[in-house]
């Protein structure tokens, strides 16, 4: 795992070349959120409700030599309690079920969302928000799976960190 930290904004970058399967996690606040959701329209509580959520830019990458595959919803995450113990795993918010929210709210948008599932052929990539929900600057365990040529795959990314309610960029 290699941890990089924005110079300027505080802001952390996990990424992580695990067998074939490369995946970035980029923390973003909840400002970037509203602001994206907000330019499309989105209801002001709708806005609250996603910019509540612990959400990452995420980009993966098959960086084998074979065919590649993933599914958001065998994704899980797990964070530890007041004790230091793990609580239970949980699953990663899919985008069939932030569209099937959205959709009942009247929202007809998808852009933004980590789809559910990918194809990937050599050197193929895919992007988009991965949520969680977890509170602000929460430290968790994300365990993610993936296929090469039909064989599974399992990956943990320990300690991975929501980002902050807002960035703390020092004045000149």
């Amino acid at each position: 795992v290699s941890i990089n930290k924005n110079e300027v904004t505080g802001l952390l970058t996990w990424t992580v070349d695990d067998k074939g399967f490369r995946i970035e996690l980029i923390q973003l606040i909840p400002d970037f959120i509203r602001a994206i959701y907000k330019k499309h329209n989105f209801p002001d509580a709708e806005v609250e409700r996603a910019a509540n959520y612990c959400i990452f830019g995420t980009i993966l990458k098959n960086t084998s030599d074979q065919h590649m595959s993933y599914r958001v919803k065998e994704w899980r995450y797990r964070a530890k309690d007041k004790d230091g113990n793990y609580a239970e795993e949980l699953p990663v918010k899919t985008k069939t079920q932030w569209l099937d929210e959205w959709k009942k709210a009247g929202i007809i948008f998808s852009w933004t969302l980590l789809p559910d599932e990918g194809e990937f052929a050599v050197g193929d990539w895919q992007q988009g928000f991965t949520t969680v929900d977890l509170p602000r600057e929460t430290e968790f365990d994300l365990i993610y799976r993936w296929k090469l040529d039909g064989v599974a795959h399992e990956g943990v990314i320990k300690d991975l960190k929501c980002a902050p309610e807002e960035l703390n960029i020092p004045e000149n």
